[in-house]
């Protein structure tokens, strides 16, 4: 009888062909966002976004990202005894997140820093600060986007902007005013409307002197709902109104603000979202009653640009996770990376990114000169907003599952992060509007304010003559706003080609020719398939790839 040898054992178990850990990583290490940081105005910030971008990409700030999405928020209406508390729970990752988050300024930090491109900075390290965890960046969006819409409402600015511009994180719900740092809410939407707020039917009541008011009712998606204040619309008896509603009232007494149910949510899971019921709230008049949908749009228009941003930085996180994983996986006898069609799809989704963050850029460039007082750039960003709200938040399930796949099997098990990347990518095209409201945004814009069309012929017209596909496109918006009879039904392809079109002027000023002309071949000249990964022969993919800066790892 032939013997046999036991092979040595656990021998099966030897790892083999996997890439190593991705972090840590500078998160910050992008050319379209550095250059657009420099271009914008915020040069001056670019060591200590580096700095954010190391942190962000370490292996701390991974791990709080995981577990704040792992062990999920808890809703607690009562306490021990019974009464009524109203409080979520969060891990402690979830602060940690948050405390950062603030101390670097990613709420309405910017809001009180009297320099050139402030706004620019925190937008940029929005950008590097969302390679953690998008969830808590709503509560943070939300800050810093309620003070443009409480300036409507001067002695109650007064009280509360300090302490929303502090760069403090104190959680817990306390008197406002004993805290050192608050945070923001909204409170718009209700299960009858939605989008459509002209239907609101939450009651506000007069109730005594300085703009008081009794509120009834219930909102039907209103996130981080442990935010000390929320602008609120409500019916007033002069018609829509805005008012601030704060969780704890001066006396320290709770504000009714009953919690009925968290939402379960597709993605975003670290993020607290509820239904709130309103019976016998107190809330201030912010604006003008009647003007409550004009006052708390100033909140909405910040919203929809962090919309952009962070889906630019959802992009640039798969892209660098998907990079990783070629960069260190062979397959039929070579890298990854060196196998030409997935070269091919890398560079098309690197193209893709570098779109979305050079627009992204050029929004926060036009928002920071706008909060200036220069006006041309209020009429750009006004439009420019709503048209890269509506495309650039779009492209990000498509682009997501691209870099998904890249990764394989390997990307569809939940330990590698890519599933969690993926449920979140339809996140912010349906929040602050979905597709439908944000394209319809566009028109109204160009019948109400004439001067944001003409503020966006002027942006494209900069990079007239520089390429064919991009001249064509340019001529083709100029013959759809001549005719805007009827244009409702056509606006997703009006906003289409807009946002293409101002993404292909911005790298043909800004990015390498290799960069500039592909996108314009491939997006506005119809020199591309259905899916990334089919540019043409003539694109230099090497050159792109090396333009990503993809080699994260250290």
């Amino acid at each position: 009888m032939t013997s046999v040898s036991a092979p040595p054992e656990h021998a099966t178990h030897e790892v083999t062909n996997q890439p190593p850990p991705i972090t840590p990583y500078d998160a910050a290490e992008d050319p379209a966002l550095l250059e657009g940081l420099r271009r914008e105005g915020a040069a001056w910030a670019e060591a200590d976004i580096h700095r954010l971008g190391r942190h962000a990409g370490g292996v701390e700030a991974q791990l709080w990202a995981d577990q704040a999405n792992t062990v999920e928020p808890v809703l607690r209406t009562h306490d021990r005894y019974g009464h009524r508390i109203d409080e979520v729970e969060f891990h402690p990752s979830w602060h940690n997140l948050m405390r950062v988050a603030v101390a670097e300024g990613l709420a309405a930090a910017p809001w009180a820093d009297g320099r050139p491109g402030a706004h620019v900075a925190r937008y940029a390290k929005t950008m590097v600060w969302g390679h953690t965890d998008a969830g808590h960046g709503c509560p943070v969006a939300m800050t810093y986007a309620v003070v443009p819409a409480l300036r409507h409402q001067a002695d109650l600015a007064a009280v509360y902007e300090p302490l929303l511009t502090s760069r403090t994180y104190d959680p817990g719900l306390r008197v406002p005013t004993t805290k050192r740092g608050l945070l923001a809410g909204m409170g718009m939407t209700e299960k009858q409307g939605g989008s459509d707020v002209r239907v609101t039917s939450t009651v506000a009541t007069p109730a005594g002197t300085g703009g008081a008011h009794m509120l009834r009712g219930h909102k039907w998606f209103t996130s981080a709902p442990m935010c000390d204040l929320f602008l609120v619309l409500a019916r007033a008896p002069g018609g829509l109104s805005c008012f601030l509603v704060p969780r704890i009232l001066p006396d320290g007494t709770r504000n009714p603000f009953r919690l009925q149910r968290l939402k379960d949510k597709l993605g975003n899971r670290s993020n607290a979202s509820a239904e709130p019921e309103f019976d016998g709230t107190l809330g201030w008049l912010v604006g003008q009653e009647g003007q409550g949908v004009k006052t708390i749009l100033d909140m909405v228009n910040c919203t929809r640009l962090d919309c952009v941003a962070s889906s630019a930085a959802l992009m640039r996180k798969a892209l660098v996770e998907a990079g990783h994983h070629v960069a260190h996986r062979a397959a039929f006898g070579a890298l990854l990376i060196d196998q030409p069609l997935m070269r091919a799809v890398l560079a098309d989704l690197a193209l893709e990114s570098e779109a979305a963050t050079t627009l992204a850029m050029r929004l926060a460039g036009a928002a920071d000169r706008a909060a200036r007082g220069e006006e041309n750039e209020r009429s750009f960003r006004r439009i420019a907003t709503a048209v890269g709200k509506y495309w650039v938040t779009k492209r990000v399930p498509a682009f997501t599952a691209e870099a998904l796949e890249c990764l394989g099997g390997n990307g569809y098990v939940e330990e590698s992060g890519m599933p969690r990347l993926y449920r979140e990518a339809p996140l912010n095209s349906i929040w602050e509007g979905a597709g439908n409201v944000n394209a319809l945004d566009v028109p109204r814009a160009l019948a109400k304010e004439p001067d944001t069309g003409e503020a966006l012929m002027a942006e494209l017209s900069l990079a007239r003559g520089a390429n064919v596909h991009l001249d064509a496109a340019v001529k083709r918006i100029g013959t759809e706003l001549a005719d805007l009879d009827g244009v409702a039904a056509r606006s997703r392809r009006l906003v289409e080609l807009m946002a293409l079109t101002l993404q292909g002027s911005l790298l043909v000023r800004h990015a390498p020719s290799v960069v500039a002309d592909a996108f314009c071949a491939t997006r506005l000249g119809g020199d591309w398939g259905h899916t990334f990964g089919t540019l043409p022969a003539s694109a230099d993919v090497t050159a792109i790839l090396d333009r990503a800066a993809l080699s994260v790892t250290r």
